[in-house]
């Protein structure tokens, strides 16, 4: 996968795969690749961004997701595994094909502004604490459902985070870690629990 187009690539390799019916998770990531940690992060944080969101239960879904894909990130797992509780569940095709239709424009645009930079921060130790970020930022979405907006915000942070480490820039992926340290204060400073 080439960095200068990896995002692109993501949903054209997804957009492929989607037939007339739905489709999985575990197809899913069978076509991103078992070994494709953030691709799998991205995916499905961009669809909690998307208007795919308003399927009931996809925020929490693209939680569970992200935040196991994130702890087994965190202790060097070289295949990603899922429970078949999530594995299992379908997507409808249809919305799905509409939301890669909406974020074509905003992941082109992200895209000519990506490239290798700061690569340091992609290494261990840096690399732990946006991981552990969005495993806390994941573990408060499903809470996040009942409030309008809120679940696609986090998500468009944990997208953030997932870019910049499948295009290795580490600037983007710093940028993450920023906003990912402000979440717990804004969430404490509208009265959420957590």
């Amino acid at each position: 996968m080439s960095d200068d187009h990896a995002l692109s690539d993501v949903l054209d390799r997804l957009e492929a795969a989607l037939g007339d019916g739905d489709i999985s998770v575990q197809d899913v990531i069978e076509t991103l690749g078992a070994r494709s940690f953030a691709s799998v992060m991205l995916l499905f944080s961009l669809i909690a961004v998307s208007p795919a969101s308003t399927i009931p239960g996809v925020t929490t879904s693209v939680a569970m997701v992200t935040f196991l894909v994130a702890a087994q990130m965190m202790i060097g797992r070289r295949h990603l595994w899922l429970p078949a509780l999530i594995t299992r569940r379908q997507l409808p095709a249809a919305k799905l094909a509409r939301s890669i239709k909406w974020l074509r424009r905003p992941i082109g645009f992200v895209e000519r502004h990506l490239k290798a930079r700061l690569t340091f921060l992609l290494q261990p130790p840096w690399l732990y604490l946006p991981l552990v970020l969005v495993m806390f930022l994941s573990a408060l979405m499903p809470m996040m459902e009942f409030i309008p907006a809120s679940g696609s915000l986090a998500a468009a942070v944990i997208a953030l985070f997932a870019a910049g480490w499948l295009t290795r820039d580490g600037a983007l992926v710093g940028a993450a870690v920023l906003v990912l340290l402000g979440i717990p204060a804004l969430i404490w400073s509208l009265g959420l629990p957590g």
